[in-house]
């Protein structure tokens, strides 16, 4: 599975369906009254479902988890190793979070096309935004390796290989000067 980003607030990758392998953009949302947001689209259709801490706390405790956090890592880790897929049905859909379908699932409601339209352009802005953060990032790691710029001099014709700043002495041509003068 192929992560696009990661974030604190949110997850960005791609899970198939086992079924046809249908690919789609998984996501995650940290909402800030609490809980988060998780879905899928294939961009056409878009299934989602709200954790609120009360419905995340017993997950938490099956793996062992301390924070939101950390579920949504979880979540990103199963979808980067294959280890989450979806089974979609007729008006939801099953995220199961293992290998096997008896394996921890959450159950996905499909949305209507206004809302399914809405969550789309608001996933593609959350990705266009991130995009521009991390090519940010780049040009900045870019920029911090290369570290004090030094200005090179060019080397004139004439100037010493050995030793720069002086230039080569050419032997002398000479003026002739007459000595019966």
């Amino acid at each position: 599975m192929e992560n696009i980003t990661s974030e604190s607030k949110s997850v960005l990758c791609t899970l198939l369906d086992k079924n046809d392998q249908s690919k789609y953009v998984f996501f995650t949302q940290k909402k800030p009254e609490g809980g988060i947001n998780i879905g899928f689209t294939n961009g056409e259709g878009v299934w989602k479902t709200h954790l609120s801490e009360e419905n995340l706390s017993p997950l938490m405790k099956t793996f062992s988890l301390k924070s939101t956090e950390d579920y949504t890592l979880k979540l990103k880790c199963a979808c980067k190793t294959g280890k989450a897929f979806v089974e979609v049905q007729e008006d939801s859909a099953v995220l199961h979070l293992g290998l096997e379908p008896t394996d921890s699932s959450l159950t996905l409601s499909k949305l209507t096309d206004s809302e399914g339209r809405t969550e789309v352009k608001d996933l593609l802005f959350i990705m266009a935004d991130s995009l521009t953060q991390q090519d940010n990032r780049e040009f900045e790691v870019r920029n911090q390796l290369k570290g004090p710029s030094i200005a090179v001099r060019k080397r004139l014709p004439g100037d010493s290989l050995i030793n720069p700043g002086t230039r080569r002495k050419k032997t002398a041509t000479g003026v002739a000067f007459d000595e019966d003068d």
